[in-house]
């Protein structure tokens, strides 16, 4: 199989240039004074003797095409503040996941709780983005960034009061995320590359991780026994994105999946 991860990152890198020619950071940043702060995307996902559901809004993805036929983003947005899901991640990217920026502020007006932004960040310039349009967090792939790169992002959020969720899929990336001053770890059992799902992954990467961490496991969860296994393993929160998508009736799901 293509290496998609490659056709996603040469598409994100036009879609950069794109922006900047349309507004240069420097205006970016100008935008970003007197903004409202930020809603706290840490605390709402590490609680204790619970596990956390950041619920997902993705209308698309490589691996499935069009996953929700009748995409109402306000709808979906509604079900998970009915539901009082703990926090919301918004698949931002446009070519693979048929996502988009306008859809943070979108979603911030209905949901009251912190919201991810979900996509592929390589520069400084998508952070500030980030922030502009209503993002409380972002998630930082581990594959795609060198340890420097991490480390200058995580410093450019961290002055913009945004939280991060740094995303590994192996030993390899695990070892350079921690040993950097990262809060939140999210492991993801999907492998960006072949976009198979293996959920060794967490039981292989879990226990390497301190306990100190906040983790989130991302990708296969489907039912309240996968839910189960992972309060009991210690994760912090799960990260449920297609399986509420492809639900007929959102709420019934959530509410199945996490037991609530």
């Amino acid at each position: 199989m293509t290496d998609i991860l490659k056709q996603i990152v040469a598409k994100k890198k036009e879609r950069i240039l794109l922006a900047k020619q349309q507004l240069s950071q420097e205006d970016l940043m100008a935008k970003l004074a007197g903004l409202p702060a930020t809603r706290p995307f840490k605390e709402a996902i590490s609680k204790p003797k619970q596990i956390a559901l950041i619920a997902e809004i993705k209308q698309a993805s490589p691996s499935k095409g069009i996953i929700c036929q009748n995409f109402n983003l306000e709808e979906i947005a509604r079900f998970y503040q009915e539901a009082g899901v703990q926090a919301v991640s918004v698949l931002t990217e446009e070519d693979f996941f048929s996502g988009n920026l306008v859809y943070l502020d979108q979603v911030k007006n209905i949901f009251s709780g912190p919201i991810l932004r979900k996509d592929f960040i390589l520069e400084g310039y998508q952070i500030y983005e980030s922030r502009y349009y209503g993002a409380d967090a972002i998630l930082l792939i581990a594959d795609l960034l060198t340890k420097d790169k991490l480390v200058e992002l995580m410093q450019i959020a961290d002055s913009l009061g945004l939280d991060y969720l740094v995303e590994v899929h192996d030993e390899k990336e695990l070892k350079k995320v921690l040993s950097l001053k990262v809060p939140i770890i999210g492991i993801n059992n999907r492998s960006l590359r072949t976009l198979e799902i293996d959920f060794k992954t967490t039981e292989k990467l879990f226990p390497l991780i301190p306990r100190e961490k906040i983790v989130v496991v991302e990708s296969g969860i489907k039912n309240s026994q996968d839910v189960l296994f992972l309060k009991i393993l210690g994760a912090s929160s799960v990260l449920i994105g297609t399986t509420f998508m492809e639900a007929t009736d959102i709420k019934s799901k959530i509410e199945e999946v996490m037991g609530w």
